[in-house]
């Protein structure tokens, strides 16, 4: 009787965990590539290249016939511009592109003034660095920030040229 409980045992895991192993694995990338539209890219390559830290990892032209057939802007042609925090395969890509336009909705001042994609958090291994080259762009920290987190760790919060959120968190050092 042992014997079989433990048979049932061991298939019952096993199903489990190629159910959990199924569930998880209805994507080819791990990797999430965000799109975001800026007013002025040069201002925002700036902003996120030496400000923040990004690297350039790439870039791609997108013709009318795509984009129209895509959905994507109607038949409006678009250069993407892709950053990483590293250039890796395994990096999130931050994919600027722009139409030259402003925005149409204003400025927010908090992350419940708007809906959507309000923020994104990015992990570093010294705050102070990320601090002087922002500081060096005139870039304004929002809050009491860099404001202490929990051990050794600081939240620094700023707002990209277009009004989105960026949260820094690390040590200061």
């Amino acid at each position: 009787m042992k014997k079989h409980l433990c048979k049932f045992s061991f298939l019952a895991v096993a199903l489990l965990m190629a159910f959990v192993s199924q569930a998880q694995s209805g994507f080819s990338s791990k990797v999430i590539g965000v799109g975001v539209v800026v007013s002025d890219l040069e201002r925002s390559l700036d902003f996120y290249l030496n400000g923040i830290g990004m690297v350039k990892t790439g870039s791609f032209d997108l013709n009318e016939e795509f984009t129209k057939r895509s959905g994507l802007t109607g038949g409006v042609p678009a250069s993407v511009t892709v950053l990483k925090l590293e250039d890796s395969p395994a990096a999130t890509e931050w994919k600027l592109m722009s139409f030259g336009k402003k925005a149409t909705h204003p400025k927010q001042r908090f992350i419940q003034d708007d809906v959507g994609m309000q923020y994104i958090t990015l992990h570093v291994k010294a705050l102070k660095p990320a601090i002087e080259r922002l500081r060096q762009r005139n870039v304004a920290f929002l809050g009491s920030t860099p404001t202490p987190l929990n051990g050794d760790l600081q939240f620094l919060l700023v707002q990209d040229p277009d009004g989105n959120f960026i949260e820094l968190i690390g040590p200061m050092e």
